[in-house]
């Protein structure tokens, strides 16, 4: 194992979240923390690939970044009473090197701690997201800034003001209390779908998904799962992610490519994943509440399920969209039901959800609604209108593989190709 190899980057980011803990709950000052274990894992970049893994990685981790938060306390004036106030808290036995590993068996519980003091509802979510995949998700400040295509610097001014927003608001280092739950576990819930979304569909640039990003947001939905296992929403949402995930290998060509769902090499779909996923929402639809992650999950097992495109149970796809749209007001989950509703009934019936789409406004400008209605318009015969929205939808989308993608589909369509069964992306 090498430094930069992936093992080593993904312990890395596992071990980031625990030390962060460890210091934040030791010292009570969350803010310095982080910016010491930032500055430990760079130096475990830098020292183990000459020097090896240590023998304990973690209490390497923790030793290291409990030096720097200490160099950093005495090297500011301003916080030399806090520097006071760290050395009192400490008993004399400990003063000298901490004894990481006594702190083990609170591990997971930091772990969670962490993940809702990022997602507090002081914070915007953008800024709770960015939080998150630095703190929890172990990830660079480049690395974050690359994924949400900003420069690094505004990125780092992102977290930087996230973390000054925690410190004034004076956010406790603590689990939420049972009756704030629901709430708290709504946001976290929320956050880690969007770093999900962003890694499996990155908004723009060059590559069509950041795996990193969305291997990231299920490693994190299974610590939560794990730690609630009886919301229900969080197996869902676990389960949603694991659905998705398994389709990630399939979904470009060797150019990076977008493929559609339809035309899939389904035998590159991960197995076991499906699998997972399958009997996580297959236990947990039946005790209730249902809510929207549960019902996503529940879709994407309908398509996984599929031996072929052509088999796929588009009735029942189209009736828990059905069963979506009640739970959640968002003209994207209507847009999707416009498509299992012209798989089901006919392109006319599809195109007559989509212009309803249309006149809410909401997705005014939005890409997918040009590409979904092109979709539909050219399985009814519609050349004209379809190649007029393959082009809107490609000049509105930031994500070069999906532009590449529609703009083929015109070209396609210009030149009298037959048109494929299903547009749905997968």
């Amino acid at each position: 194992m090498t430094a930069n190899s992936p093992a080593v980057d993904d312990l890395l980011r596992e071990l980031a979240p625990r030390v962060v803990g460890v210091l934040t709950r030791r010292y009570g000052d969350f803010d310095t923390a982080e910016d010491a274990v930032q500055e430990a894992l760079l130096a475990a970049s830098l020292q183990w690939p000459g020097e090896g893994l240590p023998d304990s990685p973690r209490a390497w981790l923790i030793r290291v970044a409990s030096r720097r938060m200490t160099e950093q306390v005495r090297g500011e004036q301003a916080r030399r009473r806090r520097e006071e106030t760290v050395a009192a808290r400490q008993p004399a036995d400990r003063r000298s090197a901490p004894a990481a590993d006594e702190d083990g068996a609170a591990d997971e519980d930091d772990s969670l701690t962490l993940l809702f003091l990022c997602c507090h509802p002081v914070l915007p979510p953008a800024a709770a997201v960015a939080l998150t995949l630095r703190s929890v998700g172990g990830l660079t400040t480049g690395e974050i800034a690359r994924a949400f295509m900003v420069p690094e610097a505004t990125m780092g001014q992102r977290i930087s003001r996230a973390k000054q927003r925690i410190r004034a608001s004076e956010v406790p280092f603590r689990m939420p209390e049972p009756q704030e739950l629901p709430g708290r576990l709504t946001l976290v819930l929320h956050v880690l779908y969007l770093i999900f979304n962003e890694g499996y569909a990155s908004s723009a640039g060059p590559a069509l998904q950041r795996v990193d990003l969305s291997r990231e947001a299920v490693r994190l939905a299974r610590a939560l799962h794990a730690s609630a296992p009886d919301s229900s929403e969080a197996a869902g949402l676990l389960a949603l992610m694991l659905l998705t995930h398994a389709r990630s290998a399939a979904r470009t060509g060797p150019a990076g490519e977008l493929i559609p769902l339809a035309e899939q090499d389904r035998g590159r779909w991960d197995a076991a994943a499906i699998g997972e996923g399958v009997a996580l929402i297959t236990a947990t639809l039946p005790r209730g509440p249902v809510g929207p992650f549960q019902v996503q999950a529940a879709i994407a097992a309908v398509h996984d399920e599929a031996a072929t495109a052509a088999e796929t149970d588009w009735p029942q796809i189209l009736a828990l969209y059905g069963v979506l749209e009640g739970l959640s007001d968002n003209p994207v989950v209507t847009l999707n039901r416009a498509v299992a509703a012209a798989m089901v009934d006919g392109p006319e019936a599809g195109l007559a959800l989509v212009a309803e789409i249309e006149a809410d406004g909401r997705l005014a400008g939005n890409h997918r609604l040009h590409a979904a209605r092109a979709h539909l318009r050219e399985l009814a015969g519609d050349r004209d209108g379809a190649l007029a929205d393959y082009r809107t939808a490609a000049e509105r989308t930031a994500s070069l593989p999906e532009q590449h993608y529609l703009r083929l589909r015109a070209a396609r369509l210009a030149a009298g190709s037959r048109p494929p069964a299903d547009g749905t992306r997968g």
